[in-house]
């Protein structure tokens, strides 16, 4: 039916123009014709001015003379001139042809019309769930900018987070940026803050974003999302041995693995590929962390799609027993909760990130955990 459907469009698209292509009724104006119409219109605004007293009688009379000495003179080089142009009625019906002929190549290489479509009701359902977090966000903006305390630190940042989900990043860092000045701010929401600025700039780390990040390691040292943009700050300022070298000392600087550590280790081999740095493997930059070997990722690569799987379902798996030996470890459980939201598993992961929220609520409150947890719940 698709592709019935794109032929008859195409079909159109090619009746038209090929219509248009081939009329022969393709007069073109000389210059003395236009010249003409538009003198015309000079001496009738003239008359128009004089009448609404604009210009004197002698003005009109001046500026209608002038006129027509220039009308005269373009009768003098009228001579010879064409009084049509070609139509390119070729070029035309070729790029009639050809355009529905390359987009049908372009579709056949890319297209996807094997893919089933979203049914409607779920795209329905996706929408009015979007016009609902919009109206409550602002809602709570216009609340937080009513109260004449200028709002609680919470609620800025529990705005400016919504934002950030929503993809609004500009308002996210207006909303972040309403309590950088508070003495309670943290600095996670320091960093939260930064973030939203690279986003809103596409992912270029500005100076008002280092400077902010930079206040987020004065607030606390060991905040691995400053750490991150200092380096992707480096990089971008055509330092990227040295922004390789402060994601490997901040990995090092732990004692065990931490889940912000893929992204670090991922950034590090995407650099050292660039400039010719040796890759990194997680495991040799922190021992204590579980998972897949070198070995058993390589060996994976080459099964099959449901090998593969079944392979990842059996770490997970490993994972959630020894979870249940050792309740109390907090990153466990926060690595438990991104691998059964990368399964597709939602409620285990929420029931994990829930776990692990219970633990986190011992934690100082600049810890970027508590908010990583908060954010896998509400994506959830």
């Amino acid at each position: 039916m698709i592709w019935i459907v794109f032929s008859v469009m195409a079909a159109a698209a090619f009746l038209t123009l090929a219509f248009s292509g081939t009329s022969r009724k393709t007069s073109v104006l000389s210059r003395h014709e236009s010249a003409s119409a538009i003198f015309a219109d000079q001496i009738t605004e003239v008359e128009r001015d004089q009448e609404r007293g604009i210009i004197s009688a002698g003005e009109c009379k001046a500026a209608k003379a002038e006129i027509e000495r220039r009308l005269r003179a373009i009768d003098r080089q009228a001579d010879g001139e064409p009084t049509a142009r070609p139509s390119g009625r070729a070029l035309v019906l070729a790029a009639a042809l050809a355009v529905p002929a390359l987009g049908a190549a372009l579709y056949w290489q890319v297209g996807s019309p094997g893919i089933p479509s979203q049914p409607f009701a779920e795209r329905a359902g996706e929408q009015a769930q979007a016009r609902e977090i919009a109206d409550l966000a602002a809602k709570l903006k216009a609340r937080l900018e009513l109260d004449e305390t200028g709002g609680p630190t919470d609620g800025w940042a529990m705005l400016g987070q919504t934002y950030m989900r929503m993809g609004r990043y500009e308002d996210a860092a207006g909303a972040f940026a309403r309590v950088q000045d508070r003495p309670e701010v943290t600095s996670a929401l320091a960093s939260q803050y930064g973030e939203a600025l690279v986003y809103a700039e596409d992912g270029i780390v500005t100076p008002k974003a280092s400077r902010v990040f930079d206040r987020a390691l004065e607030l606390d040292p060991a905040n691995p999302a400053a750490s991150f943009y200092q380096a992707l700050a480096l990089e971008q300022a055509g330092a990227p041995d040295a922004a390789y070298d402060l994601l490997q000392a901040r990995i090092e600087s732990e004692d065990g693995y931490r889940p912000w550590m893929d992204s670090f280790a991922a950034q590090m081999n995407r650099i050292a590929a660039l400039v010719g740095l040796p890759g990194v493997d997680l495991a040799d930059l922190a021992p204590a962390m579980p998972g897949p070997t070198a070995e058993q990722a390589a060996t994976a690569e080459q099964m099959s799609d449901e090998d593969r799987q079944a392979f990842i379902r059996s770490m997970v798996e490993r994972l959630a027993a020894r979870m249940q030996e050792n309740p109390g470890d907090l990153d466990g459980w926060m690595r438990l909760g991104k691998a059964y939201a990368v399964l597709g598993e939602s409620n285990s992961a929420r029931d994990a990130y829930s776990r692990a929220k219970v633990l986190a609520d011992d934690l100082p409150q600049d810890d970027p955990r508590r908010a990583g947890i908060d954010r896998a719940l509400l994506e959830l």
